[in-house]
């Protein structure tokens, strides 16, 4: 298989799961799904959402915190 690869231990999350792992609506991982701003399986005509993939997305938000360093360089 050439697509992108999937690992068979990676657990599929619900819609209901991944808004409840991120502490959101369940409109919200609708959305991403919607906007191609995640990964998503189609299992038939329901939606799963791998949870290396919510991990992935969460860690593409991420923002460090700044040192005292940073601040004083800033202002």
């Amino acid at each position: 298989m050439d697509g992108p690869s999937f690992s068979s231990a990676d657990r599929l999350l619900t819609v209901a799961e991944t808004a409840e792992y991120l502490n959101t609506s369940q409109r919200f991982p609708r959305r991403l799904i919607a906007e191609r701003r995640i990964r998503f399986v189609k299992v038939g005509r329901f939606v799963r959402i791998p949870e290396s993939a919510v991990r992935e997305f969460i860690a593409a938000g991420l923002v460090e915190p700044m040192t005292t360093s940073d601040v004083w360089r800033a202002a």
